[in-house]
């Protein structure tokens, strides 16, 4: 199954598609160091959601980052359930394409991903990312908790006051997240020679530069 190709000006993002104790001892010690560690893990597990246009396109900004585990492509802030690609693309669904970043916030925080994430959008279109158009487009951050509401809240704040005008991209709750179909998953290393072209023809990276400067495409953080 492949992206259907649409040759539409405005929705181009169709196309592209562990001593010395006893054995008993070191079993129970062992086993209770497992577990503090899964402890650990699951207590720094996060997940955060950004709409961004094309979700193709906002993978790879996070996929190099440490602690950053998954990116995954879906659908978020609509009321269909189970939406597929075609839904979501013909609009009227409430649904906006996003990525979902899986993360370790002891190596990476929300604060950095949304970072990543203002210079990798145009934060002043409305209903719309570069070529594409339609509500499905729309620039969001979708928070899970209060911390994530009022980091998401200061950046834009931050953003409005950088560029002393209004900011087009909405805050608002996450609400439940639809993974896309595989074919989308990981599109630009799957597809790089139809995602580069659909890259190019969007003029995501012209728009990028012209509203970050040397900042576009976001901070890799060590």
């Amino acid at each position: 199954m492949t992206r259907r190709l649409r040759f539409h000006p405005l929705s181009l993002c169709v196309l592209a598609a562990i001593g010395l104790a006893s054995p008993t001892l070191q079993a129970q010690s062992s086993q209770s160091q497992g577990s503090q560690q899964q402890d650990s893990q699951s207590q720094s597990s996060a997940e955060a959601i950004f709409a961004g246009g094309c979700f193709w396109c906002m993978e790879p900004p996070y996929d190099n980052q440490p602690g950053v585990s998954a990116t995954i492509s879906g659908y978020i802030g609509g009321e269909l359930d189970n939406p597929t690609y075609d839904d979501i693309s013909r609009g009227g669904t409430g649904h906006a394409e996003v990525v979902k970043v899986e993360y370790d916030a002891d190596q990476i925080s929300y604060a950095q991903l949304l970072e990543i994430f203002w210079r990798n959008i145009d934060p002043f279109a409305v209903d719309r990312q570069f070529c594409d158009v339609g509500d499905q487009y729309r620039s969001a951050i979708f928070y899970h908790d209060e911390e994530q509401r009022a980091l998401a809240e200061a950046s834009k704040a931050e953003m409005e006051a950088r560029f002393d005008r209004d900011i087009a991209t909405q805050i608002v709750p996450a609400t439940t997240f639809w993974a896309a179909e595989e074919y989308h998953q990981d599109y630009y290393q799957k597809n790089p020679v139809r995602y580069k072209f659909y890259r190019f023809s969007c003029g995501r990276d012209d728009r990028l530069e012209e509203v970050w400067g040397e900042e576009a495409g976001g901070p890799t953080f060590e």
